[in-house]
C-alpha cells in the first residue's frame, strides 16, 4: 500500500477540523482513532462553549488564536450545519475581590483586541439575567460569546474529509512510532511506520502497519505518550477532570447567557449555561489526576458542582437532571498550545496541549497546523474536484408540518419516529448510518441524532435503533455496541 501523505493520529476536534483543512489539497491522508468513532473524547466532555478571548494570557498561542476562531468557527459551522449561538456570556462577581478580578480580565481582553467587553452593575445585570442570585454585584459582559456543538462539528469534519478521500480508521489505539533511520524519506518517500492494535472479526487484537511521510499527533491527553512513540520525550500532559451535570430542557431558558463566576487558579469556575439543543449544562470541577482512561462521575464531584452553580443560579432543578458526565482536558506543563514540527523527530507535527479554548480555536489551530506541515515540506496543491461543506442532516424535529409532509411523501422512514423525547425518525437513523465517516454503533447514532439524549436516556428507543443499526450494517444485534468492544448490549437471543 502506498504511504500517506500525512497520518492523523486522533479524531478529536483536533483532528477532524485538520483534517477537514487537509482534505482541500491532493494529498493521501488517514486519521487513527482509538475509539470506536470521531469525538469522543475531549471533544464530547466539555462545555461546549465558544470563548469570548478575554481569559488567555496576552501573547501566547491561546490567546491568538482564541480571536482568531471566535471569528472563523461560525462561519464554519454554518456552513457545515452545525449548530451555533453566539449568546453571550457573564462573568459574575459577587465580592469587591471578584470586581477587581472583572478589572484584570476587562483589561487582558481588550490587549488581546475582543471586542464589545463591558462591565455591568448590578441593575444592569440582574436585567440581562433575572434569575441570578442577588448578591451578584457586577459582570464582565462579553457578546462575542457562544455556545455550539463540539461533537457534531467533529463529525461533519470527519464526514468532509471522508467524502474528499481521507481514509478513517477507528478501533486504532496506536502503539509504535518507528521513525525510518535519520528522520530521511525511504523509497517510498515515507518516513514513518505507524503500529495500530485493533479488533478482529472475531473479537482478538491485532496488529496493522501504515507508512506516512508525516505523522500530526493529535491525541488529546495522549499526546505525549504519541509523541514519546515517536522518539520525542519533551511534552507532559496531565489530565484534568472536570464534571458535569445536564438539566432537562424545561431549565434550558433559565439563562440565556452562558454565566461563569471569577476566576481562580483551577481555571474558569463552575458555569451555568444553555446549550445549543435547549438544555441547560452546569459544571465543570477542576481535579488533576493521572488516570488518562478515568471519566468516572463523583458524588462529591457532582454535589460541588450543583453548590457552586446554584451560587449563580439559585432556582435550579435537581428533579431536572437528565445526566452527568466527565471529561478530561490535556493540560501541557508550559500552559499553551503546542502546534509545531517537533525538534527532535523530522516530519513528526505536534498538535498538543489543547486545552481551553481548544474548541473555539480548532479552525485556527488547523490553519496553523497546516502551515506547520507545509513549511516541514508537505506539498499543499489544491483539487479542483473538492467539497468543504456538506449537505444538512435532516432534523425532524426542527421542520414545519408542510416539510415533514413532503419529506414523508419522498420516503416513508422519516414517518416513523423512534425516539420520543427527542423526535428522531427512523429516516435520521438510516442518515447517520449511510453518511460518509458513519455510525456504527448506538452512541454514534446519539451524537449524530440526539437519538437517546432525551428524558428517558434511550429507554425506549434503544431496540429500536438497534434494529435499523442491524438491518443498514448486516449485523446480529449481539455483535452490535453501546460504544465499540466490550460494550455489547444484547447477550443473546431466546431462541
Amino acid at each position: 500500500m502506498n504511504p500517506f501523505d500525512v497520518l492523523i493520529v486522533g479524531g478529536g476536534i483536533i483532528g477532524a477540523v485538520t483534517a477537514r483543512a487537509l482534505s482541500e489539497y491532493d494529498l493521501s491522508l488517514g486519521i487513527l482513532e482509538k475509539a470506536s468513532d470521531v469525538g469522543t473524547g475531549s471533544t464530547k466532555g466539555n462545555s461546549a462553549i465558544v470563548h469570548a478571548g478575554f481569559d488567555p494570557v496576552t501573547g501566547t498561542l491561546k490567546a491568538r488564536l482564541n480571536r482568531i476562531g471566535n471569528e472563523t468557527l461560525e462561519p464554519l459551522c454554518r456552513a457545515l450545519h452545525v449548530p451555533f449561538r453566539r449568546n453571550g456570556s457573564l462573568v459574575v462577581a459577587f465580592t469587591p475581590q471578584d470586581r477587581l478580578e472583572l478589572e484584570r480580565l476587562l483589561d487582558r481582553g481588550r490587549q488581546n483586541g475582543i471586542p464589545k467587553l463591558a462591565l455591568l452593575d448590578a441593575d444592569a445585570l440582574h436585567a440581562l439575567e433575572p434569575a441570578l442570585a442577588p448578591n451578584a454585584v457586577a459582570a464582565l459582559h462579553a457578546p462575542t460569546g457562544g455556545i455550539f456543538g463540539p461533537y457534531e462539528l467533529t463529525v461533519a469534519c470527519a464526514e468532509v474529509a471522508v467524502a474528499n478521500g481521507a481514509r478513517l480508521l477507528t478501533d486504532c489505539r496506536v502503539v509504535g512510532i518507528r521513525p525510518d533511520p535519520a528522520g530521511e524519506p525511504a523509497p517510498d518517500g515515507a518516513r514513518f511506520t505507524v503500529t495500530a492494535r485493533t479488533h478482529a472479526r472475531d473479537g482478538s487484537l491485532v496488529e496493522e502497519t501504515y507508512r506516512a511521510r508525516f505523522v500530526l499527533d493529535a491525541a488529546g491527553v495522549f499526546a505525549d505518550d504519541v509523541a514519546a512513540l515517536a522518539g520525542d520525550a519533551r511534552l507532559s500532559i496531565r489530565p484534568r477532570k472536570g464534571e458535569y451535570l445536564l438539566l432537562d430542557k424545561r431549565q434550558g431558558t433559565l439563562v440565556s447567557h452562558t454565566v461563569f463566576q471569577a476566576p481562580g487558579p483551577m481555571g474558569k469556575g463552575v458555569l451555568v449555561s444553555p446549550t445549543v439543543d435547549g438544555n441547560l449544562l452546569i459544571g465543570p470541577t477542576a481535579v488533576d489526576q493521572d488516570d488518562k482512561e478515568d471519566t468516572a462521575t463523583t458524588a462529591e464531584g457532582l454535589a460541588y458542582v450543583l453548590a457552586q452553580a446554584r451560587r449563580s443560579v439559585p432556582a435550579l432543578d435537581t428533579s431536572a437532571v437528565l445526566t452527568s458526565f466527565a471529561g478530561l482536558r490535556a493540560v501541557s506543563s508550559g500552559h499553551d498550545f503546542v502546534l509545531e514540527e517537533s525538534p527532535v523527530v523530522k516530519g513528526l507535527v505536534l498538535a498538543a496541549g489543547i486545552e481551553s479554548p481548544g474548541l473555539v480555536s480548532s479552525p485556527a489551530i488547523a490553519d496553523r497546523l497546516v502551515a506547520v506541515l507545509a513549511d516541514a515540506g508537505l506539498p499543499l496543491v489544491r483539487r479542483a474536484d473538492v467539497r468543504m461543506d456538506r449537505d444538512e442532516p435532516v432534523r425532524f424535529r426542527e421542520l414545519d408540518d408542510a416539510a415533514r409532509a413532503r419529506l414523508i411523501a419522498r420516503d416513508p422512514c422519516y414517518g416513523h419516529v423512534l425516539c420520543r423525547c427527542e423526535r428522531v425518525t427512523e429516516g435520521e437513523v438510516v442518515d447517520a448510518i449511510r453518511r460518509p465517516a458513519g455510525a456504527r454503533d448506538l452512541d454514534a447514532v446519539k451524537r449524530r441524532t440526539r437519538a437517546g439524549m432525551g428524558r428517558c436516556q434511550s429507554g425506549f428507543c434503544l431496540p429500536r435503533v438497534l434494529e435499523v443499526l442491524s438491518r443498514e450494517l448486516a449485523a446480529e444485534e449481539e455483535t452490535l455496541t453501546k460504544k465499540g468492544p466490550g460494550s455489547s448490549l444484547v447477550d443473546g437471543r431466546i431462541r
